[in-house]
């Protein structure tokens, strides 16, 4: 891939995408779609949502499309970035879109998958690109699509009664999204006046930091020196948390979240430091 940097408004923009990332996007896109050809009920509601399979699907379809546009440096407002902006965007987009079939909808994830990714790495777009979510690089904007289309695969597969498509190779390459996403989501009533270091560890490899200074959020790929508090987690039940999919109480009694530092007693509090889009 091309390692060349160009800064754009004092941002650097890295060419190409990350390694992995092209081919994780096609086979989720790929691996929904089966999903839906498989004699799906486009009528089952999504547990826990207000969605049923087919406006969910149709919402990826959507969605999608909405990625390779931007992937190919078509300005595509979509709300301001807030959860509640979004989800109302959200539901003006299926109001004005009637497909529900699975056949269409599941030609159509594939199709702008696909876009998206020969968009990006064709470099089409100029410098960062404006997303739902704020200005993201071209790999942040793809590691948006994988971690939108995982979201979504894992109600759709929970729905049916299929498998997921979630495994640690793709949640680490939601990474560069997630990083980027979350000091957008923070929620600021709960992170008032906190000071704290975290270190974030995904199993297997993989983590990041986050500080909070009197309230202010930063994320670095990087932990923080002398961390208050390290959270070592599963990677599939990070991402599923990060995304809203699922509490913490389930993982910490099956093991699957760990906890050490000066400071352990921050470590519930980490999850809802945020709001998941």
């Amino acid at each position: 891939m091309g390692e060349d940097v160009d800064a754009v408004a004092g941002q650097d923009v890295r060419r190409g995408l990350p390694e992995g990332l092209a081919a994780a996007i096609r086979e989720t896109a790929e691996e929904i779609a089966a999903l839906l050809r498989a004699d799906a009920d486009m009528e089952r509601r999504i547990p826990g949502a207000e969605w049923s399979v087919g406006e969910a699907a149709a919402h990826l379809a959507l969605a999608n499309e909405l990625m390779a546009g931007l992937a190919a440096g078509h300005a595509r407002p979509y709300g301001d970035g807030t959860p509640q902006s979004l989800a109302g965007a959200n539901e003006r987009s299926l109001a004005e879109f009637g497909e529900r079939g699975a056949e269409p909808l599941a030609a159509m994830i594939v199709e702008h998958a696909d876009a998206c990714v020969k968009a990006l790495e064709e470099d089409t777009s100029e410098g960062p690109v404006v997303t739902p979510l704020g200005s993201m690089s071209p790999q942040e904007l793809g590691s948006y699509l994988l971690t939108h289309m995982l979201g979504h695969g894992y109600d759709l597969a929970r729905a049916l009664g299929r498998p997921h498509m979630l495994d640690r190779a793709r949640v680490r390459l939601t990474l560069p999204f997630m990083l980027t996403a979350m000091p957008r989501v923070t929620d600021p009533l709960r992170t008032a006046g906190m000071n704290a270091r975290y270190d974030i560890r995904l199993w297997g490899g993989g983590g990041f930091g986050v500080t909070l200074a009197d309230g202010v959020l930063t994320v670095d790929p990087e932990a923080p020196a002398g961390p208050d508090c390290t959270i070592s987690i599963e990677p599939v039940t990070f991402l599923l948390m990060g995304l809203g999919r699922l509490g913490q109480v389930g993982p910490i009694l099956r093991g699957r979240i760990l906890v050490r530092g000066r400071k352990p007693w921050l470590a519930p509090r980490f999850p809802g430091l945020f709001t998941a889009p």
